[in-house]
C-alpha cells in the first residue's frame, strides 16, 4: 500500500528496496502470494486482487496505528515507522483490535 500510494504502481524491485530484502527473496514471495490469490503480475507490475487488497488494507491500518501511537509517546518518527513495519506483520488481528479498543476507551 505504501509503495502503491507513493508511485501508483509496484514492481518487485520497489518492494526489495523498501523492505531491504534481496530480489530473489521478493521473487519467491511473489510466487507464493500469487499462488495464494493475493496478487497478479501484469507487465512487471504487482496488482492486488480483491483478496490481496483487503489484506493490504488491514496491514496498512496496523502500520498507521502503530506509527501514530509510537510517535505520540515520543518515539522518533523514523524509528516509529520502522518498528510499525515489524509489528504490523506479526500481531494478530485479535490482539490488534483489543489494543486499539483499549486505547480508544482511554480517550
Amino acid at each position: 500500500m505504501i509503495i502503491r500510494n507513493k508511485k501508483g504502481y509496484v514492481h518487485s524491485i520497489d518492494i526489495a528496496e523498501h523492505l531491504n530484502f534481496s530480489r530473489p527473496s521478493v521473487t519467491r514471495a511473489t510466487r507464493e502470494l500469487s499462488k495464494m490469490g493475493y496478487i497478479l503480475i501484469q507487465e512487471g507490475h504487482w496488482i492486488l486482487t480483491e483478496k490481496g487488497d483487503a489484506l493490504a488494507e488491514r496491514i496498512y491500518e496496523k502500520h498507521r496505528f502503530f506509527t501514530e501511537y509510537l510517535s505520540s509517546v515520543g518515539v522518533p518518527k523514523e524509528i516509529a515507522e520502522r518498528d510499525a513495519c515489524r509489528m504490523e506483520h506479526t500481531i494478530s488481528d485479535e490482539s490488534f483490535q483489543k489494543i486499539k479498543e483499549m486505547l480508544q476507551n482511554k480517550r
